[in-house]
């Protein structure tokens, strides 16, 4: 079978754990991952586990200055004002040295970016461009590895959303994401799960150099539309919260006329959209500093054309 997207040989895979410092699933994983590595070797790839932000993950915080997962932009990437640099600005452009340049042939094939959210959102894989047919059918390919365990998926690729993430330096970036999980807590459940997709992944990847030709296929996913805020006061305090009936239901259906938040004195306002949407990230425990209490998605579906490598 000849592949309609040309897609070489995948050689050098990175496993990012501590991207933010107290999402410990990832860094649990990665620093058994260095020391014990059997299980992440696939023969014909370089499998490199990293610790992404050691500082954050020292004092088990999100980060030390800004979030090294939005700081992996042009600008941030080139800043050379000498000792004026934000630590995870530094760090930014440490690992883009290590695993790219951004945007280069020289660049790291794939970066699996491990997280943990608060949220219940299970498993889920976060695309970042849907015309990606690699990425797309190595979604596929976990989804169905991980049944009966769901496994959603989430494309952040939106003209109105930006990310800068630091798997972004990758030819093929996935992030990763599982919860719920408190901040600075391991959960043996969450953590499972993780090293679950992180198997399948590897395994595809395996799959692949081998010659697996893997026939066209549709997924479907969570368009990423806008955030949603919380209502604040004129001096930025919350009043009003998540509503019970919206509380761990991420990826359910939100029509409407249904609760999204309630007030201290019991008023409940109510989402006004005119279609149905689905919510994500809900009350993530990291975002109040950014004021959003969900991500609003859409359903769409995302297709794949067949897939062989093109160079065993």
């Amino acid at each position: 079978m000849a592949a309609s997207s040309s897609v070489s040989a995948i050689r050098r895979v990175a496993i990012f754990g501590g991207t933010h410092g107290n999402e410990l699933s990832g860094v649990l994983l990665v620093k058994h991952w260095l020391k014990h590595g059997g299980e992440i070797t696939r023969p014909g790839m370089e499998v490199r586990p990293f610790i992404t932000n050691p500082k954050a993950v020292d004092k088990c915080v999100r980060y030390i200055d800004t979030d090294l997962n939005r700081v992996f932009d042009s600008q941030s990437l080139s800043n050379d004002r000498a000792g004026k640099i934000p630590y995870e600005i530094k760090q930014a452009q440490n690992i883009n040295s290590l695993f790219g340049p951004k945007g280069s042939k020289d660049a790291y094939d794939v970066i699996l970016d491990l997280h943990n959210t608060t949220a219940h959102m299970g498993a889920t894989l976060i695309l970042e461009n849907s015309r990606d047919d690699f990425t797309i059918q190595m979604c596929n390919y976990i989804q169905t590895s991980m049944a009966p365990v769901p496994c959603s998926v989430l494309l952040i690729e939106h003209p109105g959303v930006k990310y800068a993430t630091t798997r972004s330096i990758a030819k093929h970036p996935i992030g990763v994401e599982v919860g719920p999980q408190p901040q600075g807590v391991i959960r043996a459940d969450i953590l499972h799960k993780m090293r679950d997709v992180v198997k399948y992944a590897l395994d595809f990847m395996q799959q692949f150099n081998e010659g697996t030709a893997f026939p066209s296929c549709n997924i479907e996913v969570y368009r990423v539309l806008e955030k949603i805020e919380y209502p604040r006061n004129d001096n930025g305090d919350l009043t009003a919260i998540i509503h019970p009936s919206l509380q761990d239901q991420d990826w359910k259906p939100l029509n409407p006329g249904d609760p999204m938040f309630i007030s201290m004195d019991g008023k409940v306002t109510c989402y006004e959209g005119e279609n149905t949407v689905y919510p994500t990230f809900v009350n993530e425990a990291a975002y109040y500093e950014k004021n959003q209490a969900f991500g609003k998605t859409e359903k769409v579906t995302l297709s794949a054309e067949a897939i062989q490598c093109s160079s065993m």
